[in-house]
């Protein structure tokens, strides 16, 4: 993999890039958010670990702003255990957390179930699509190879989790996803968190596609059951 380590403490650079590029991966770095963030602008890369306390812009500011314009995997590494921290995080667009101190092979571990994750739901979203890869119901369309969500012709820019929660309710319409399942297959049965986290991300997709969040017309709500997609 092409990987971007992401940490203001170049020691910690040094010997993730040392660890990771024995296993045969490919190692960029930066050392403060402004850095990186134009480097994830201007390079290809399968995965970022992205530390929160950065300088010049914070590891928040530089994942919400990553996802305007790209859904590369990101994992954040955070000296904070609080799980409101954890969820802000996630909220902003990171695909997993991991605290500091961590080990090393926790972390390879971890990133290796977000690269699962992210394969698994293209190709389960992308089921019965053909070649095209493309899922066209209602007024969506969803590029499931390029990762982008159009509806009525309007492009939105979505996180990969939120594009992923999209892709899979999309496929099975008028399907109930409860909070677990959705938990399960989009963060993997390996992911520590609670279904908070589902309800946060559902929160930010109907900010952002639905035209009054308050009253869906795309990700509906079955009270006590979970989620489904329906026009």
């Amino acid at each position: 993999m092409n990987i971007f380590v992401v940490d203001d403490e170049k020691l910690i650079v040094k010997g993730l890039a040392f660890s990771l590029e024995q296993d045969g991966n490919t190692v960029d770095c930066a050392f403060d958010g402004k850095e990186a963030l134009q480097k994830i602008r201007d390079n290809d890369y399968d995965i970022v670990i992205l530390d929160l306390m950065l300088p010049e812009m914070n590891g928040y500011e530089v994942c919400s702003a990553v996802r305007e314009f790209s859904r590369v995997p990101i994992i954040m590494l955070t000296a904070k255990s609080e799980d409101d921290d954890k969820i802000m995080g996630l909220e902003y667009g990171a695909d997993d957390y991991l605290t500091k101190p961590f080990n090393i092979l926790e972390l390879k571990a971890r990133m290796k179930a977000v690269m699962r994750r992210v394969s698994y739901t293209t190709d389960k979203a992308g089921a019965g699509t053909g070649d095209t890869g493309v899922i066209a119901i209602g007024s969506i369309k969803l590029d499931t190879n390029n990762r982008r969500c159009f509806i009525s012709g309007r492009e939105y820019n979505l996180t990969s989790k939120e594009f992923d929660i999209l892709a899979l309710l999309c496929s099975n319409p008028n399907t109930i996803f409860s909070r677990e399942k959705l938990l399960n297959i989009v963060w993997g049965s390996e992911y520590p968190g609670d279904v908070r986290t589902v309800d946060v991300h559902v929160r930010r997709l109907r900010e952002k596609i639905e035209p009054n969040p308050g009253e869906p017309s795309y990700v509906h709500t079955k009270w006590g059951v979970g989620y489904f997609y329906g026009e």
